[in-house]
């Protein structure tokens, strides 16, 4: 393991935010994972643990240890006449993780193509788009305890996934370091959810009225890169705010005010969706200084001139949260962990 020192975070930050790590290291197994943890705790620092950076935004030089998770490798295991249990290391890039699983004619992730970041973040948030969420292919998970550097396993229900929400992110948060991702896929007679968002209209404008799965992804790549600004071009970091989940009392009041107001049940609350909110105040496109809302879709924030600092692209997000505040009486929470 090699410890670095004064490192800039700007390649490893998908907002592109010049910001420095006192200490750095790369892990490429557990082993070197322990040897950071231990080389944190007799320094006494701080522990940030990164993976594709997707979903992180620097507003200071983080005075700690900063450990980029590596680790790499996909396995497979017969689980069914009709499902496979795969398993990702932590290390391994979403997207390209995805197409794997498509180039093996597994299914149950294919709506999931194009989000950014790594394997191992996919957990803590509950990553989901076009109706899925990672909890309806998650089978287990195996994570290590920082405190004990103990390997331990959890089920489905251990992770008490929510909206954008999970175990990690909670009474889990800053605990433990998520190894490896296994999902139960299937491999045949894959269940098609092509009702969410335009995949049914660009899939209909292609002629296909019977979709495969990976006809299913590039759908979904094709609408996501229609509408999502690519990181590697515009700092960004996909979108920036939770929709938010009202009270179906609070909406019938809102529907009232704005009959044209789109909405999604969920459970016994109603889920709005914060990008219609944003453009209803006329932060769609809007720029200050460095930083903007994203012309195509109001819930991407983006570093436009790639000059924004941290704190900007914070304080830029404030004020379009104080304006949905006054005017519909509701507080956005931001995706984005903030550093």
């Amino acid at each position: 393991m090699e410890i670095q020192e004064n490192i800039s975070l700007k390649p490893f930050n998908t907002f592109g935010i010049e910001v420095q790590a006192r200490f750095f290291t790369r892990a490429k197994s557990i082993d070197e994972l322990k040897a950071a943890i231990g080389f944190a705790k007799d320094k006494n620092l701080p522990l940030l643990f990164l993976g594709g950076g997707s979903n992180v935004l620097f507003t200071e030089n983080y005075n700690g240890l900063v450990v980029l998770v590596q680790m790499k490798g996909i396995t497979t295991q017969p689980a069914g006449e009709n499902e496979v249990l795969v398993t990702a290391q932590a290390g391994e890039n979403w997207h390209k993780f995805v197409q794997w699983c498509l180039s093996q004619n597994f299914g149950g992730l294919e709506n999931l193509s194009l989000i950014p970041g790594n394997v191992g973040t996919c957990p803590m948030q509950n990553i989901g788009a076009y109706g899925v969420e990672i909890k309806d292919r998650f089978h287990h998970c195996k994570a290590l305890n920082i405190e004990t550097l103990e390997v331990e396993e959890f089920s489905l229900s251990d992770c008490k996934f929510g909206y954008r929400e999970s175990f990690f992110k909670r009474e889990g948060k800053g605990k433990y370091v998520i190894l490896e991702v296994s999902f139960l896929l299937t491999t045949t007679n894959h269940e098609l959810k092509t009702g969410y968002g335009a995949i049914q209209e660009d899939l209909q404008r292609l002629g296909i009225s019977k979709p495969t799965i990976q006809e299913v992804s590039k759908a979904v790549v094709r609408i996501r890169e229609t509408k999502l600004p690519n990181p590697k071009e515009t700092g960004n970091a996909g979108s920036f705010f939770k929709n938010p989940v009202i009270s179906k009392e609070k909406f019938e009041a809102l529907k009232n005010l704005y009959p044209e107001i789109p909405s999604y049940p969920n459970g016994d609350f109603i889920k709005l969706p914060a990008g219609w909110l944003i453009e209803k105040v006329g932060w769609k496109g809007k720029q200050v200084g460095n930083v903007a809302v994203h012309s195509r879709q109001a819930l991407v924030i983006i570093n436009r001139t790639g000059e924004a600092t941290g704190k900007e692209i914070f304080n830029f997000s404030a004020q379009i949260i104080a304006s949905i505040k006054e005017k519909f009486g509701i507080e956005l929470e931001r995706e984005v962990n903030i550093i």
